[in-house]
């Protein structure tokens, strides 16, 4: 990919500008003194620049792009961004089986190092360097969850289109999304901002610099995820320290349960998510009660099994809340406290979490 002769800040900055003057309306109020009204001057080139500069999107743009790298390994290229002074973040996916990475900064200074860690359950990497530039800085990440809504830009090298930014708000959070094992990454944000390929490993920056989450997929027209600034906190220090991350494991799968499965199970309500698979000699072996699947009334539903309510007192009504709360709250080795609903009445049960094996069972 050959570099652009045209500085990728100035020209987003200009065509930043120009969209705004584009947008932007007249107004002028009745004058006080009987005269006629005249229409304020249009803005000049100069004062329309000056405008778009003036813009958080631009602004945003200005403070974090000397930290939003292109990633290289093998075949695969991606995004990523500085995490502290000799180590960028991004995917599992873009890095793949690659011992090193190269890594080219925005000005154009180009850095190889080895990948020093992967986590391919949460799809995140980091690339170790040697040296950084001086203004490629490190990104803070949100100290608390998005909220839906809340305008966002992603920053990144979609189709080799180095240094692309979009816009976008929050479109959803405690995603389901997959990961390149068969499990699934939890705690997800979900975004209308354009993500296309080459978008992967980069950040979803929120107006105040902060990144609430890296960018891993786009999932159709207008939907795309990232892994949570949570979850990111979470793996990346011990992709640094140790190269690798141990993900608790239940060794169990759970679906809602809905007022069909409730009424075939002689439950009073639909809550809770009912055990319909238990792995072979995995964590919860006897210590749940999965399901059997029946026909009733013509339908294939889980009949049986046991019915969790809560995790150490929390409520857990739907998978996301489940996985999320192992994700963030627990790690192997811990004995969580699990509330059910088995054969009519509530039980508590311990259950001693273990390691996440590297592929789905």
């Amino acid at each position: 990919m050959s570099d652009s002769s045209v500085g990728r800040r100035r020209f987003l900055e200009l065509c930043g500008a120009s969209t705004l003057a584009a947008l932007a309306g007249c107004s002028s109020s009745a004058p006080q003194d009987g005269s006629t009204a005249i229409d304020d001057a249009p803005q000049s080139t100069a004062e329309q620049a000056e405008s778009g500069l003036d813009s958080p999107y631009a602004k945003l743009y200005r403070e974090v792009i000397d930290s939003v790298v292109l990633v290289r390994a093998g075949n695969s290229q991606g995004t990523g961004f500085v995490y502290d002074d000799s180590h960028v973040v991004t995917n599992a996916h873009v890095v793949g089986r690659a011992s090193e990475a190269s890594v080219r900064f925005s000005e154009g200074d180009w850095s190889t190092g080895p990948v020093a860690g992967t986590d391919p359950h949460s799809d995140l990497a980091v690339v170790e360097l040697e040296s950084l530039p001086d203004a490629a800085t490190s990104l803070p990440f949100a100290d608390s969850e998005p909220v839906v809504g809340q305008e966002v830009v992603a920053i990144g090298n979609p189709y080799n289109l180095n240094g692309s930014a979009t816009t976008g708000v929050v479109s959803g959070t405690d995603r389901l999304i997959p990961s390149p094992t068969g499990y699934r990454i939890p705690d997800a944000i979900q975004t209308d901002a354009a993500v296309n390929p080459g978008n992967s490993g980069g950040p979803l920056m929120s107006l105040d610099g902060s990144v609430v989450a890296v960018i891993n997929s786009g999932g159709g027209e207008n939907i795309a995820f990232g892994i949570s600034a949570a979850l990111t906190r979470r793996v990346v220090p011990e992709l640094v320290q140790s190269g690798d991350y141990d993900h608790a494991y239940v060794g169990a799968s759970f679906t809602n349960v809905t007022p069909q499965i409730a009424a075939a199970n002689d439950l009073d309500e639909p809550q809770g998510l009912l055990v319909v698979d238990v792995a072979s000699d995995g964590p919860a072996t006897g210590v749940l009660q999965p399901s059997e699947p029946a026909y009733v009334d013509g339908r294939s539903l889980p009949v049986g099994g046991d019915v969790l309510l809560e995790i150490d007192g929390t409520t857990v009504p739907t998978p996301e809340d489940l996985w999320s709360y192992l994700a963030l709250e627990t790690r192997p080795g811990d004995v969580v406290e699990l509330a059910l609903l088995r054969e009519g009445g509530r039980e508590t049960v311990e259950l001693e979490l273990g390691t996440r094996p590297a592929t789905r069972y």
